[in-house]
């Protein structure tokens, strides 16, 4: 596979992602596989790298998710690259790629890969989310308890518990909401934190259906979903001005302490002449 034959089908799984180039480097990388340079709009593959097709599509993919990210970022794309942002475009991206066949997924091809990741969601991950969400029961009841016998619960929780009051009050929630307990522990805390009934029960499903945390997250935050507007840049520009109004003020305070030091040491050098 040529690198025009890469950029072809990536243009499949995108076709509105703007000019762009896929050069082949011709060589190995013990670092990296391959590389987005936003001011030329290159990826570079490492191609070298590479001993099948499908594994240099991975590398491509996930370069090109860098090249959509910075093009339909609203704001000038931050030094740290691999936002959550970024890999929700990225994982999008992979999905599509698997139903067109431009990728395979070898943790489903693999028979190996696919035992270890029954196991793992169903004996542990699962798992540890329906013990977290019967903890909170648990916890729902000695809190009931402490407001009978007009006790503090954080004190309860905080030293007799030994676990954290915030811990113990999201536990309470996940266990009140009845979240699934099959989406595990991490992703019950990601389905709590939205407010909205409607929206929370979409991110369970979109979770029972195979969606990253990224992807979710990504679709479902109202901080993301926030990101875009334009009170959202205007708050930030007048956040940086505040910051930067701020700063030149201590700067011009440190500039000062240095001046009165620098004058200080000088008396002093010139009075221990004087004795002399």
């Amino acid at each position: 596979m040529n690198q025009d034959q890469v950029k072809e089908k990536l243009i499949a799984l995108d076709g509105k992602a703007g000019d762009f180039s896929v050069i082949f480097s011709g060589k190995t990388s013990k670092k990296v596989d391959g590389l987005y340079y936003p001011d030329r709009k290159e990826i570079i593959i490492h191609n070298k790298n590479f001993t099948d097709d499908s594994q240099l599509m991975y590398t491509a993919i996930h370069e090109f998710a860098h090249h959509l990210h910075y093009e339909r970022s609203p704001v000038p794309v931050s030094s740290r690259a691999h936002t959550n942002r970024f890999w929700d475009i990225f994982h999008r991206l992979l999905f599509a790629a698997e139903e067109k066949g431009v990728y395979v997924n070898i943790f489903r091809k693999d028979g190996r890969f696919a035992e270890l990741t029954r196991k793992i969601k169903g004996s542990y991950l699962s798992a540890n989310g329906n013990l977290m969400k019967e903890l909170g029961g648990l916890l729902n009841q000695a809190q009931a308890l402490c407001q009978e016998l007009n006790a503090s619960f954080e004190d309860y929780v905080d030293r007799e518990l030994l676990l954290h009051r915030t811990t113990a009050r999201l536990l309470i929630k996940l266990h009140a909401m009845d979240l699934k307990p099959e989406i595990g522990f991490d992703n019950m805390k990601t389905v709590a934190t939205i407010r909205d009934e409607g929206a929370r029960v979409r991110a369970e499903e979109a979770f029972s259906d195979g969606k990253s945390p990224d992807m979710v997250k990504a679709e479902f935050s109202s901080r993301q979903n926030k990101a875009d507007t334009m009170d959202t840049l205007l708050s930030e520009r007048d956040r940086i001005e505040r910051s930067i109004d701020s700063l030149t003020k201590k700067l011009a305070a440190i500039e000062r302490k240095i001046t009165e030091m620098k004058h200080e040491g000088r008396r002093r050098i010139k009075n221990d002449k004087n004795r002399a």
